[in-house]
């Protein structure tokens, strides 16, 4: 089974996907970032990485990452980038992911690469107001990636929001379940987990 959760940024999709995980058990899930596909930078000078737009499909390496998406879905394992995001490259580790009966995969552009929606059974989509998704966006960045509020703002308004405009919430069509914001994230987590369960129960009978 994979499972995509997409959302725009700051939605609460990451933290939807890795409760799943903590609820069935990381021997049974394994989580697939979209951030960790970002293309490698190294090669522009440090500025220009900064004015890049990151909330374009062409920002993300989709053969890469449909690659992997597909090795998980065969039972082999997948060699994950890891990426830097305070100098937007890649670092040169990277993190083997094996493959578990359950995949998910989590990113604010999922649904705008067809071949990963095809990848898809189940589609989740977190719909959260662009204030809150602004607010918890600026907090995170200033904190966890070396960003000034007023670099924060201009990315926002310079391709965040256009690009969330033009491909991520156009791509809501595609979901088989929409979280609202103020809805029970509990409950909505419980009902992914108990698709998770069902899913690892049929495996256990069929072996």
């Amino acid at each position: 089974m994979i499972i995509g959760i997409c959302g725009g940024t700051g939605s609460g999709k990451t933290t939807i996907a890795r409760a799943i995980v903590d609820a069935v058990g990381a021997q049974n899930v394994v989580l697939v970032e979209q951030d960790s596909y970002y293309r490698d930078l190294a090669d522009m000078p440090l500025d220009a990485r900064h004015q890049a737009n990151f909330d374009h499909p062409d920002s993300i390496e989709g053969d890469m990452l449909v690659d992997h998406i597909r090795r998980l879905k065969a039972g082999e394992s997948a060699k994950m980038p890891l990426y830097d995001f305070k100098t937007h490259t890649r670092t040169k580790n990277i993190e083997i992911i094996e493959p578990r009966p359950v995949v998910i995969v989590e990113g604010i552009l999922i649904f705008a690469e067809p071949r990963v929606l095809d990848l898809l059974d189940v589609r989740v989509f977190v719909d959260t107001p662009d204030d809150i998704r602004f607010i918890r966006r600026l907090q995170r960045d200033i904190t966890e990636r070396g960003r000034t509020v007023e670099s924060v703002i201009a990315q926002y308004f310079h391709t965040v929001r256009p690009m969330h405009l033009e491909f991520v919430e156009p791509s809501k069509r595609h979901a088989d379940l929409i979280i609202p914001e103020g809805a029970q994230t509990g409950v909505t987590v419980e009902f992914l987990c108990s698709l998770v369960r069902e899913k690892l129960i049929r495996e256990e009978v069929e072996q």
